[in-house]
């Protein structure tokens, strides 16, 4: 027979089951104590980090780079590759990875497995700032892609004033320095950027692209002003008939029939002259063209559309030369050229800022420079005064929907401080 004490405790101990089991019932649902496998599950995903597609921290990562006349193929062999598999790497058809132009200075690297085999599971080849090649070993047949990094847009603003140039202003203010081309480019039929002036002033809004958060040499300019000897130009873009173009407050398009100059803003060293002293002839003589110093190989553009009527060279002259025909009055001329675009020929038309040489230094020269000449009706004419046409300006129908667009554009300029 159970002892008085021992039932007395049973029947605590029954109490505190039963209290303990109501207590617990009767909490709301989401009070309950346990393991929440799933959101365990989505806390790890979520901080999971993700490079080339994959969870890179749940690899061995080898990163390098590609060395000067590097190939592919000892690249593999340095990291272990048998020769039979280097080979079988290599013919990756051209239209995924052409192996021959792999770049010295791009990164490349090794995931591995953490176990003891170390066993490569992918190869990667970052092909620029945006895509890459992946080489995948997981299955029993290696499968190669090209693939892209997720990139986003983020709308900036700069803004400055020049004291020395347009590309170190850019610089000085953060920007990156090639939308210092951009706006040449923009600009080139209204503003002259072989003469701006310690005092000229830009104020640029535009979207850069970012990969994760590091910004790559990709931007779209939304807006721009410059302005230049005291005068403001405005670049608005607009689309009429399908075509995006810049245009002025007043709804002109910014592009004319003719460029400003046939290279990206460089140093002219010489002008049009009827008695220039030669530096190679050592005597005075006309020069009915105009020099762009700029270093050897920069891209020389045509200045506008039109027929390409020689391509030849001048050994006592000129050098590599290409003469274009735009209609029936104007003919312009590119000299000393290191040589010509790919596939060029006599008979060709060509667009406008299509790229048809390159500076050099051929014919009776002392350094790269382009002499670019014009003539119109068959004479020689100051390149520099060279009158421009402007493209199709904004219709009577669009002209008050590009008002409204203009002037919300023209307000978010004025705001951006110097």
């Amino acid at each position: 027979m159970l002892s008085r004490k021992k039932i007395i405790l049973a029947i605590i101990a029954i109490l505190t089951t039963g209290i303990a089991i109501l207590f617990i019932t009767s909490l709301p649902e989401e009070t309950i104590i346990e393991e929440n496998t799933e959101a365990k599950d989505t806390l790890v995903v979520k901080d999971t980090i993700k490079k080339y597609g994959l969870p890179i921290e749940e690899f061995a990562v080898k990163y390098d780079t590609v060395r000067y006349r590097q190939t592919l193929a000892e690249i593999l062999m340095n990291l272990g590759f048998s020769s039979r598999e280097t080979y079988e790497l290599s013919q990756c058809p051209d239209s995924i990875f052409n192996v021959r132009k792999i770049r010295a200075g791009n990164a490349y690297a090794l995931l591995s497995s953490r176990d003891s085999t170390h066993r490569p599971l992918y190869f990667i080849y970052e092909d620029g700032a945006k895509e890459y090649v992946k080489y995948d070993f997981t299955d029993s047949v290696f499968k190669v892609t090209r693939e892209a990094n997720p990139s986003h847009w983020q709308q900036m603003a700069v803004a400055g004033t020049i004291n020395s140039s347009l590309w170190i202003a850019m610089q000085e203010k953060g920007a990156s320095p090639l939308l210092a081309v951009e706006l040449s480019h923009i600009f080139g039929w209204t503003v002259d950027f072989f003469g701006i002036q310690n005092g000229d002033s830009f104020r640029v809004l535009y979207e850069q692209e970012f990969i994760n958060d590091t910004p790559i040499n990709n931007q779209r300019i939304i807006a721009a002003s410059f302005t230049a000897s005291g005068k403001t130009f405005y670049a608005i873009p607009y689309i009429q008939d399908g075509e995006e173009l810049y245009y002025n407050i007043d709804g002109n398009s910014l592009e004319g029939a003719f460029l400003k100059a046939p290279l990206d803003y460089y140093r002219i060293s010489s002008r049009f002259s009827n008695s220039r002293y030669h530096p190679v002839l050592k005597r005075y003589r006309a020069h009915h063209g105009v020099d762009y110093a700029a270093p050897k190989g920069t891209p020389v553009y045509a200045i506008g559309s039109g027929k390409v009527i020689a391509k030849a060279y001048q050994a006592g002259g000129g050098g590599n030369y290409v003469k274009i025909r735009h209609n029936s009055v104007y003919v312009t001329t590119y000299m000393h050229l290191s040589g010509f675009a790919k596939g060029l020929k006599v008979g060709d038309y060509v667009k406008q800022k299509q790229v048809i040489g390159y500076v050099g230094s051929t014919g009776l020269s002392t350094g790269p420079h382009l002499d670019f000449r014009v003539h119109e009706n068959g004479k020689p004419i100051n390149p520099l005064t060279i009158k421009s046409q402007p493209k199709k300006p904004i219709s009577s129908a669009n002209k008050e929907n590009f008002k409204i667009v203009s002037d919300s554009l023209v307000k978010k300029l004025e705001e951006i401080s110097l």
